[in-house]
């Protein structure tokens, strides 16, 4: 049996240190979303008064009533969902496709091609060329000007490259052996073995795709296309206090004005907010795989 080591008085200084650094951390990431949740359960005459702190004072759900009484949140709503699902969708794929040929060593062009890739990392046209582009191609105010543009990225292209590197190349010589042309190596064997880089892909592009404003700011001009991030901005940022304009009594407008703002935020980011905890461990695995290589 061996015996336990003994820790010295420095040791349990410096973990103790880490536990009130972490314990710190914790408390200021934590505190933003308690307080704009009870700030959207409380009653309205605390919230106007400024007067919560951390926990709720009173209890009143009318402002998610109000928020879910407005036709144009689920416009929007939809909006996101469908940005999320079909760009993360879209996404994966073409990185799939073009990380796969860049990881086997048996493509003569695959330096080239990696050097031109990694070149787009560092330069860009700029916004104006941007817009300019999207707007020749006839994309402008079109759903495809969110999914389009950031079809895949330079970054996750190499980290889904070193994984795939990671695969023996053993595998697709036996098959070939076998007969399987490239496209069935890749669905048949690559894509059984790269389920944690999959979820890694498709947590961060969902995750991106979810928060993305600037891009529906600029090419979207329609309100029926824009998402979620943009309605929230127009009612936080912008004072838009369109979901109060039927409201007949003054003081219920200056009310549920201020407390509809963090209701719009919990609705807003809750859905992504409880998807997160079940994909951690593919987040964390993601973070190392760019910085290991087999």
């Amino acid at each position: 049996m061996v015996a336990g080591i003994r820790r010295s008085t420095s040791d349990k200084v410096s973990d103790t240190l880490i536990y009130c650094l972490m314990l710190f951390v914790i408390v200021i990431t934590l505190y933003p979303f308690v307080y704009v949740f009870s700030m959207s359960i409380s009653a309205p005459q605390y919230v106007i008064s400024e007067s919560v702190w951390l926990f709720p004072k009173g209890f009143s759900l009318e402002s998610y009533k109000r928020v879910f009484e407005n036709d144009d949140i689920y416009i929007a709503y939809y909006n996101t969902i469908y940005y999320t699902v079909v760009g993360t969708f879209l996404n994966v794929v073409f990185t799939i496709l073009a990380a796969y040929p860049l990881a086997r060593r048996t493509f003569f062009a695959r330096k080239w091609i990696m050097t031109m890739i990694v070149i787009t990392m560092f330069f860009s046209g700029g916004l104006i060329p941007s817009f300019l582009l999207i707007k020749e191609l006839g994309l402008y105010n079109t759903r495809w000007a969110l999914l389009l543009p950031g079809l895949t990225s330079a970054f996750y292209i190499i980290i889904t490259r070193t994984f795939l590197q990671g695969i023996p190349e053993s595998l697709s010589e036996s098959a070939r052996i076998d007969g399987a042309n490239d496209i069935k190596i890749l669905t048949s064997i690559i894509l059984p073995l790269s389920k944690p880089i999959i979820a890694v892909l498709a947590l961060f592009f969902a995750v991106g795709h979810w928060n993305s404003y600037v891009s529906a700011m600029i090419y979207l001009s329609d309100v029926k296309l824009q998402p979620m991030s943009v309605y929230l901005m127009k009612v936080v940022v912008q004072n838009n206090d369109m979901m109060v304009d039927n409201m007949s009594d003054s003081l219920d407008r200056t009310l549920f004005s201020a407390q509809l703002k963090y209701s719009i935020i919990i609705v807003s980011v809750l859905p992504i907010l409880l998807v997160y905890p079940f994909l951690q461990k593919y987040f964390v695995k993601g973070v190392m795989i760019g910085s290991l290589k087999e």
